[in-house]
């Protein structure tokens, strides 16, 4: 039987097995004829598209995994989506498990072929198998879910070739191909460098394999081995970095030093989201120029790219990711997850980037999982569950790598759940701590929550990446609205922690100090903006600041140390309080409050800003920040929580008259006075802002436009229309001396340099 739930997508499916009636599979040899032999053939043996007479099945081999990949195609690939009626797909599964040729027997010793794969027969060298080995060969790790036995060891009959290359210039280089194309060919080297010669400077080329001759005894072990042992814990003493591509703890704390580079989401872990990159300038960047284009095969892409010695690391909104080469755009790798059905989970469809650390990166998943890659492959190294996705969590911001941890959030906060912030070890996937962002049973802070009890479905989510202190070891992360967000009366209080950046010892999670924006919010002003830290002169001292330009439309200057407020004001049109007393709390105006009649309040529940990059200029000593000016009518619905469901407890009306108006808007880092504005047609969350060292900040915009503005002043110098919406920051690195920009435009991402 076959029990449907709301969503029509296969992975939302209960399926029982499917059963082998010869009526149903002589119906699915009809439907797969008709549909599916012109690339697979008549007898499923392939053609244009692989064997499926194998079973050996890339994209999952369950009842579920193939009614999935049936009904909603295969993304990055050429399978299309087949809008067959949920029986006529059953009915194809069973003819394709009809069809299916046994797989011959394992006879061979695990253990043998594990002594031959680490020791005598070399098999290490060049493959990698649960994180240790080499990477000239493929991963050979999960054999069992990839490979039959027959297959396995035929090819262990039949390796894979090397490549000798010889330049025009009489150079020579072997290693392993990796691909090529019309003008491309890929290559990686004994020494796992890699490369990309442009087949015109290619004079010859020869094949020839380092595969060593196995007797079959031999080849038995082996495979034996690989389709018998499964993924295992990598001890930390067993991670050893590859030399040439090691983003070592060190080299993160001083990204800094490498303005070439792009070294975590927001450029460093201060969050100042700006580059030490000058040689684009006010007086040449009206002649910058598009370079390359990649597309990463999905819509609404929002990742910042990390970027080390002239390789960058990408993901898309769907947990695709690939690394480029970054001169070009061609790719070295491409990864793709496959996720079960989150859609239906109280998700958010996005991913915003990866964290790296030694030659790993980090990506938290939609499925709510933290994976690790290696980097020069895409192979997974090991792949851990944070939380349940089920409940309704899920994750999209990119990880903070600090000092062997790896630091993620959830989202939770229209879901009737409650944040956390996780650490885990790079090395191992081992969890190490967890905080929550609302108070647990037995807190005094839960005191804050009226019934106590509304804290457990309270939301404060931990959607956006974080920033760290090296000075002070402290991680510093944001929280976003309390649960529901509209309907206050149910959780009377300030609700803590919901609406605040903590600041966390990173060993232990312990919090440090809490400061909380809006108190008690009621207009989904989540506090998630970035936490940048800047030293400056406030009340007549240097200070170790903490500033924010917050979705309330307020700007904050915080003691990074203590919590203690400094300063802050308005820094955007708002019309919900009067200000900020001495210690930074909101004075509250009447009737702004959402009522089932409605209330207009400014700003609009996307707020003043939002999860767009702000970005700090040292030589100005201007935060830039991507502004919006509209407003709302706000309403209330009371509603009881059910936790993975939508609890938003009303919603809002944006105001048609107004419009939702933006600019990029220059405040003092200090103070928050505005200092120039540039208007932009439409406001948006998304968007970011990027100075650079050479006096040019360039901005993002919904409509589709890469701006260049001249920092000081706000001159507009250079705009480009993608031709796509833009819903994330531009970054800048620099390879072979030549310095780039890049943002993602809806499915691509796009470098610009100087022509």
């Amino acid at each position: 039987m076959l029990v449907c739930v709301k969503k029509p997508l296969a992975a939302a499916l209960v399926l029982a097995p499917v059963l082998a009636q010869q009526p149903r599979v002589n119906e699915g040899r009809a439907l797969f004829v008709k549909n599916c032999s012109a690339c697979h053939g008549d007898n499923a043996k392939g053609g244009r598209a692989s064997d499926l007479t194998t079973g050996q099945w890339k994209h999952g081999g369950t009842d579920e995994d193939l009614f999935r990949n049936i009904r909603g195609g295969i993304p990055n690939t050429q399978m299309p989506a087949f809008a067959m009626p949920d029986d006529a797909i059953r009915a194809m599964i069973a003819f394709l498990r009809s069809i299916t040729v046994e797989d011959a027997a394992i006879t061979g010793d695990p253990g043998a072929g594990r002594d031959l794969f680490f020791g005598q027969g070399g098999c290490a060298r060049c493959h990698m198998f649960d994180g240790r080995g080499g990477r000239l060969g493929p991963d050979l790790t999960g054999m069992s879910g990839q490979r039959r036995v027959g297959d396995l060891t035929r090819a262990m009959g039949s390796p894979w070739q090397g490549v000798e290359v010889t330049l025009s210039g009489g150079g020579k280089l072997s290693g392993v191909s990796r691909g090529e194309d019309t003008f491309w060919l890929h290559v990686i080297d004994p020494e796992e460098k890699i490369h990309f010669f442009d087949k015109r400077a290619v004079k010859a080329r020869s094949t020839s394999s380092p595969h060593p001759s196995l007797t079959e005894e031999q080849t038995k072990n082996l495979v034996a081995f690989l389709m018998k042992t499964g993924r295992g814990v990598l001890a930390p003493g067993e991670w050893r970095p590859a030399a040439d591509l090691n983003v070592t703890w060190d080299r993160i704390r001083s990204a800094e030093r490498e303005p070439q580079n792009w070294l975590t989401y927001w450029g460093d872990l201060r969050g100042t989201h700006s580059s030490g990159l000058k040689q684009i300038t006010p007086a040449n960047a009206g002649r910058m120029v598009p370079k390359w284009t990649f597309q990463t095969g999905g819509n609404t892409v929002q990742t910042t790219p990390i970027v080390v010695d002239g390789m960058m690391f990408v993901t898309g909104p769907l947990n695709n990711a690939a690394a480029l080469d970054a001169r070009t755009g061609k790719p070295f790798w491409r990864y793709s997850r496959r996720l079960p059905n989150v859609a239906s989970h109280c998700t958010v469809m996005t991913n915003r980037g990866f964290a790296i650390l030694g030659d790993r990166l980090y990506m938290a998943t939609l499925d709510t999982h933290l994976v690790a890659l290696d980097a020069k492959t895409g192979n997974v190294i090991w792949d851990v569950a944070v939380d349940d996705y089920k409940k309704g969590f899920s994750i999209t911001h990119a990880p903070l790598a600090v000092d062997g941890k790896i630091i993620v959030g959830v989202t939770s906060g229209e879901c009737g759940l409650v944040g956390f912030v996780d650490a885990f070890d790079a090395a191992t996937g081992k969890k190490l701590w967890r905080t929550y962002s609302t108070p647990r049973p037995g807190d005094p802070a839960r005191k804050t929550w009226s019934p106590e009890e509304s804290a457990d479905f309270g939301g404060a989510p931990t959607w956006m990446t974080g920033t760290y202190d090296v000075e002070t070891n402290t991680l510093f992360w944001t929280t976003g609205n309390p649960g529901p967000d509209y309907d206050g009366p149910v959780r009377e209080g300030d609700n803590l922690w919901s609406c605040s950046v903590l600041a966390l010892d990173p060993e232990t999670g312990r919090m440090k100090w809490y400061f909380q924006f809006t108190p008690h919010d009621v207009h989904d002003w989540d506090g998630n903006q970035t936490p940048v830290l800047v030293d400056g002169v406030v009340r007549g001292r240097q200070r170790k600041l903490l500033i924010t330009a917050n979705r309330n439309a307020f700007y904050y200057v915080l003691d990074r140390v203590t919590g203690e407020f400094l300063t802050g004001q308005a820094f955007a049109r708002q019309t919900w309080a009067k200000g900020l007393d001495d210690k930074g709390r909101p004075i509250v105006l009447p009737n702004t409050t959402p009522t089932p009649q409605g209330n207009y309040v400014c700003p609009d529940a996307a707020g003043a800003t939002n999860w767009g990059a702000p970005s700090y200029d040292a030589a100005t000593g201007f935060l830039l920040v991507s502004v919006r000016e509209a407003c709302a009518t706000y309403f209330s619905v009371t509603k009881p929580p059910v936790p993975g469901e939508g609890y938003t407890g009303g919603g809002q009306e944006i105001d048609p008259k107004i419009g939702t108006p933006g600019s990029v808007r220059a405040l003092e880092a200090t103070s928050g006075r505005r200092v120039w504005d540039f208007p932009i047609h439409i406001g948006s969350s998304s968007t970011g802002v990027l100075a650079t060292a050479g006096g040019v900040a360039f901005a993002s915009s919904a409509d589709g436009h890469l701006i260049a503005l001249e920092t000081r002043t706000g001159k507009l110098l250079w705009h480009h229309y993608t031709g796509a919406p833009i819903i994330t920051s531009p970054m800048s690195f620099a390879v072979d001396g030549r310095q780039y920009v890049a943002v993602a435009a809806q499915s691509a991402i796009m470098a610009f340099g100087l022509h």
